[in-house]
């Protein structure tokens, strides 16, 4: 398990990090989330050693983070950092070689990936020759080359078509089953609530929420309920501890003080008529993000 606790930083006199702890479990994938200028990428350098925090700790499996144990990571940088004349299978392999990796293993893990996220044809293409997306999906295989225990991706999926989402979520999952722990950033929300089974917002420097993602989608639920049924449900604006969020004839969205008034609203329901759907409505994402900001 990566631990990040207490790190701050500043540039000069502009406060970057403050205070920024949270976690990042062995086998799951944690979501990192802000706006522009909220921290994300400050904190992911602190993690590579690309910046020093100015003070803080992070440890690994319970052990201070060194530059050895950096070895097991793989990072891709939200800028493009690869060689552009350099042919892709060729980099691919270079950089395996330069985490140990024999020239014959370095060779299968290449193919192997360049398969998986669809780069098998252009294996001998350079990657200027490449498009942007499958310049991403490039720059991915080769955080993965290495078969790194820590993943840090910033922004892995920008510039990705939805069919090449689908195929690098597939192969970050793929990784974090068999044991890596993967820390991301996306401005994607709809993706981030996909994938993570963490989440970690942040916002000016600090975190705002951090947890798993359904227990913090129950936290920062609103007791507030959709029905769909064949009658008109005007009376609902009558009904005692309810307040309607939305309406539209038959289509209702309210909150209820408890539970027990959402059961006094179904059971009126069924007997007016047949009621199609009845549930609890989650926060998104997108809602949570939004409150915590």
């Amino acid at each position: 398990m990566l631990q990040l606790d207490n790190i701050t930083k500043s540039f000069g006199v502009r406060p970057a990090l403050d205070g920024v702890t949270f976690a990042v479990r062995d086998g799951r994938m944690t979501g990192f989330v802000g706006g522009n200028g909220a921290g994300k990428t400050t904190t992911m350098r602190i993690l590579l050693g690309v910046l020093n925090a100015d003070a803080g700790e992070i440890h690994l499996d319970g052990k201070p983070l060194g530059t050895e144990q950096r070895r097991r990571f793989g990072y891709m940088p939200e800028e493009r950092g690869l060689y552009p004349k350099m042919k892709v299978r060729e980099q691919l392999v270079y950089l395996a070689r330069l985490h140990g990796f024999t020239q014959a293993a370095a060779g299968r893990n290449a193919d192997s990936l360049l398969e998986e996220l669809g780069l098998g044809e252009r294996r001998d293409s350079t990657l200027e020759s490449l498009s942007l997306g499958n310049q991403q999906r490039a720059q991915i295989a080769a955080s993965l080359v290495h078969e790194p225990e820590v993943l840090v991706l910033d922004e892995p999926f920008s510039g990705l078509d939805p069919l090449a989402v689908d195929t690098v979520v597939e192969a970050l999952k793929q990784r974090a089953a068999s044991g890596a722990s993967v820390l991301f950033s996306s401005h994607q929300l709809e993706i981030v609530e996909r994938l993570c089974d963490d989440l970690v917002i942040i916002a000016d420097g600090s975190i705002r929420a951090s947890g798993e993602r359904e227990a913090l989608r129950t936290l920062h639920s609103a007791p507030r309920y959709a029905i769909a049924c064949s009658s008109d449900l005007g009376w609902l604006r009558g009904e005692p501890d309810i307040t309607v969020v939305e309406l539209d004839g038959g289509h209702a969205t309210f909150d209820a003080v408890e539970p027990a008034a959402a059961q006094r609203v179904l059971r009126r329901a069924l007997a007016d008529g047949d009621v199609t759907s009845f549930s609890p409505q989650r926060a998104s994402l997108a809602q949570i993000f939004r409150e915590v900001i």
